[in-house]
């Protein structure tokens, strides 16, 4: 495998697993590392590349506007704000947007803004209800909120204030929040991401709508990882039909370009007021044109069809190729939708991560047992080909190992 070129002891700290690959440049879904090694990209920066590397229209606009101005403070208006959250706001159905840098800062405006709307309620210690195998960011209270005991251990105490639920069942929701008066919000995501790319039934998220609504509670959605066209819509929660009062959106918004936004619907309009929340580098103007441009060319160039046709392609590509192992049980799952796809195997997988990338292919591990693959939205049929023939020898060859040595 290429090695990059490193010092013996690095500076940077020890924070992240990471395989001995320096990625060099990109072009649409492939990318070269220091040493001219190519590889397809089927992870796109964790479902951040929408328009996947070097993008011709997209890095002109960047061009254009760092010759114009790349940031001023949130004391000025921002005209470009007012673009991409009226823009925002049309494609959600939805009001207003608060901008911040990454999906973690979106995460912890929503739960402030659930606390703010408890309190002018006359709710002393408001709860907000969340899920089992979520994710939501590494912040104290948005790992709080994370539903995975690995994150939270050795940053305890957490942040009070959480009830959590397993996903897809009503009534555990209706058990667990039973005469509980400072209830004020549900926080879910429509497609558990980082829990194993696990999507929430349609029929659950109509029914959470209408139990928010009647108990006068906030429903908000993380659409960070599965939102801004990755499932085939604009918002992965659309294909319930069902509008949210909080939605919390970055990764793929700003193509590369670190962008987060809170968006919301009347309900939580006029909750934060000024000297509540705020952000240093959030709304800059060249954060808000990648986002600007993002919407742009993913509208322009019929991106969202492509999702839902490339990821159907996909899909069916490894339904048939690993038809054998689905029957088996060797593969539990392929789930997900457009271009947020699953593979669950019988058995703990990271080992792929590492195997896939010295055959040319990028891709993730998540839950332990769950290749993931969220490819830029800009994927081609033949390129979806492409990972079915690189990554299926590579999970037949590792179930045969593993169940050769779960036998021995």
């Amino acid at each position: 495998m290429p090695t990059m070129t490193a010092a013996t002891h690095s500076h940077v700290m020890d924070t992240y697993t990471r395989l001995p690959i320096a990625l060099s440049h990109g072009q649409g879904c492939r990318v070269w590392d220091t040493t001219g090694k190519s590889y397809l990209d089927a992870i796109g920066g964790i479902a951040v590349n929408t328009l996947g590397h070097n993008h011709p229209d997209f890095v002109a606009a960047l061009r254009e506007q760092l010759g114009r101005l790349v940031h001023c403070s949130n004391y000025y208006q921002v005209p470009l704000q007012e673009e991409l959250a009226q823009r925002l706001a049309t494609l959600s159905g939805m009001e207003q947007a608060f901008f911040c840098s990454t999906g973690l800062e979106a995460n912890e405006a929503a739960l402030k803004l659930a606390r703010k709307y408890g309190h002018d309620r006359g709710i002393d210690r408001p709860e907000i209800v969340v899920y089992e195998k979520s994710f939501h960011g590494r912040s104290i209270a948005t790992l709080s909120a994370t539903g995975n005991p690995k994150i939270q251990a050795g940053f305890e105490p957490l942040v009070e204030g959480f009830v959590r639920v397993p996903p897809d069942d009503i009534d555990a929701l209706r058990i667990a929040t039973a005469k509980n008066p400072n209830i004020v919000a549900v926080l879910l995501e429509p497609i558990q991401g980082e829990g194993g790319v696990r999507p929430m039934d349609d029929a659950y998220l109509r029914a959470v709508r209408a139990l928010c609504d009647d108990q006068g509670w906030l429903w908000m959605v993380d659409e960070i990882q599965c939102g801004m066209g990755r499932t085939g819509k604009w918002f992965a929660h659309q294909w319930a039909g069902v509008v949210p009062d909080v939605m919390t959106l970055a990764k793929g918004l700003g193509s590369g370009v670190p962008v987060g936004a809170m968006v919301v619907g009347k309900k939580a309009c006029g909750i934060l007021r000024p000297g509540n929340h705020g952000t240093t580098f959030g709304g800059n103007p060249l954060a808000m044109r990648a986002g600007v441009e993002t919407l742009r060319i993913l509208e322009r160039d019929g991106l969202l069809d492509n999702v839902a046709r490339v990821g159907d392609h996909l899909r069916g590509g490894l339904t048939a190729a690993l038809a054998e192992e689905l029957h088996s049980g060797a593969v539990r799952a392929i789930r997900g939708r457009g271009l947020l796809l699953g593979i669950e195997l019988a058995y703990p997988c990271g080992v792929l991560w590492k195997q896939c990338a010295e055959q040319g292919l990028l891709l993730s591990v998540t839950a332990e047992t769950v290749i993931r693959l969220a490819p830029p939205l800009v994927l081609t049929c033949a390129e979806a080909d492409e990972i079915v023939r690189i990554l299926v020898p590579q999970v037949r060859d590792f179930l045969r190992a593993s169940a050769t040595s779960a036998a021995a």
